[in-house]
């Protein structure tokens, strides 16, 4: 891809709206605009980013035996007051009247309508168990959207649903869910703890969050180094922490994910049963897991920046490198790109090419900002030797190498990902 075909409309300076690093960046890498608060327009960097979340949350999932459906973003009344949460759930259910006097809502989340499809639909233990999950729309209403992606009204979520025909099957489907996202955010290649967890508003009476740590984060961790215990604070009893208190570290968490086992708390009200092994009707046992998709972004940023821009990990980079070619009009440059573009494509690498009509410093700058995990600079004094530099986003570290040739580390980067 040329930046000089590209829609990446970069800014010098931080925007005045914005108070954490993520939503500084992302506006001023031309990766998001505001349409109003807390809803925003995906420019194509930031969408290639989104998509790269999602993709590996979908092949995670699916590996996991959950299935993808999509479910409508317009949530009839009736079905949110067969469980009480119409009158519940509070102001950031945005409610609406239409045409027809037809209370609705827009979906913050999904457990309503995936309750009435599995009760229509599904009526026998030998159909279970069964994982269905979307990446869809949300929106919150949220009294004060900000901070960007990280506490907006419409964002970009992951919601999956399982139905077990008792606990013990139930349970099961949850570890598996929780072996899953252990993949995910390993995947995505981020600092993160699974913490023992409030359940809220969604119900159940065990769940667990999965936090990026980050030093901007709003929840605070206590985890213990050596061990398996993390709990988050408001779920922390002291009294009763299977490790001593001076033993536990203390973090601050970005929650990206949280799942909860939900046991019967929608499918009583909503009276769903099936037909059991013995002939009888008998409950149905639910778990429900959303991974904040569009959050992940920020998140990410939060967790890999400098003074200069983005650092973007492997597995969500735009693109892996970045081609800074600082004579685009000198006919070994051009020879050069291309040979270094063929290099890329062989190995399965993708590239920006910045090949408008700039000053070097404003390229640098330009290529910092967006955080692309690799920089190959051509210009006419090292091509006059062959050579072209390359410099690693995270570390800073450049080394000469003849055209064409690729550093070994980003080739084994993209084996690792793979």
């Amino acid at each position: 891809m040329k930046f000089s075909q590209l829609f990446l409309p970069v800014l010098k300076e931080d925007p005045a709206e914005a108070q954490v690093v993520s939503h500084k960046l992302l506006v001023r890498a031309g990766m998001i605009r505001q349409v109003t608060s807390g809803v925003y327009n995906w420019l194509p960097f930031g969408l290639q980013v989104l998509r790269k979340v999602e993709n590996i949350v979908r092949e995670e999932m699916n590996r996991a035996g959950a299935q993808e459906v999509l479910m409508p973003m317009v949530q009839p009344a009736e079905l949110w007051q067969e469980t009480g949460r119409w009158q519940k759930y509070g102001a950031e259910l945005l409610r609406f009247t239409d045409r027809h006097e037809h209370e609705s809502c827009l979906g913050p989340t999904h457990e309503e309508i995936v309750t009435d499809l599995f009760r229509r639909n599904v009526y026998s233990y030998k159909q279970l168990p069964l994982n269905v999950y979307q990446i869809q729309t949300k929106f919150r209403d949220e009294i004060r959207p900000r901070f960007g992606l990280m506490r907006g009204r419409e964002f970009m979520m992951k919601d999956a649903y399982s139905f077990d025909e008792n606990k013990k099957s139930a349970l099961e489907s949850y570890a598996t869910m929780r072996d899953a996202y252990h993949r995910i955010f390993k995947r995505l290649e981020l600092d993160y703890r699974m913490v023992l967890a409030d359940s809220g508003s969604i119900g159940g009476d065990h769940s667990n969050e999965f936090h990026v740590l980050a030093a901007t984060g709003e929840d605070d961790l206590l985890f213990d180094p050596n061990g398996d215990y993390a709990v988050n604070v408001e779920k922390h009893d002291a009294e009763n922490c299977p490790v001593a208190e001076d033993q536990l570290e203390k973090a601050k968490g970005i929650e990206v994910g949280h799942i909860f086992y939900l046991g019967t708390v929608y499918t009583d009200p909503m009276e769903v049963k099936i037909q059991g092994q013995e002939g009888n009707l008998q409950p149905v046992h639910m778990g429900c897991y959303g991974i904040g998709v569009s959050r992940i972004v920020a998140a990410a940023i939060e967790q890999n920046h400098d003074e200069h821009g983005i650092i973007w990990p492997m597995a969500l980079a735009p693109y892996h490198v970045g081609i800074i070619d600082l004579r685009p009009d000198d006919e070994a440059c051009k020879q050069a790109a291309e040979k270094t573009i063929a290099a890329l494509s062989e190995k399965g690498l993708t590239y920006a090419h910045d090949d408008r009509a700039e000053k070097p410093g404003a390229k640098f700058a330009t290529m910092d900002l967006i955080g692309l995990p690799w920089q190959c600079t051509l210009g006419p004094r090292e091509l006059a030797d062959g050579l072209v530099e390359w410099k690693n986003r995270r570390t800073g570290e450049r080394t000469k190498l003849a055209v064409g040739e690729l550093p070994a580390e980003l080739s084994n980067a993209m084996a690792v990902a793979a």
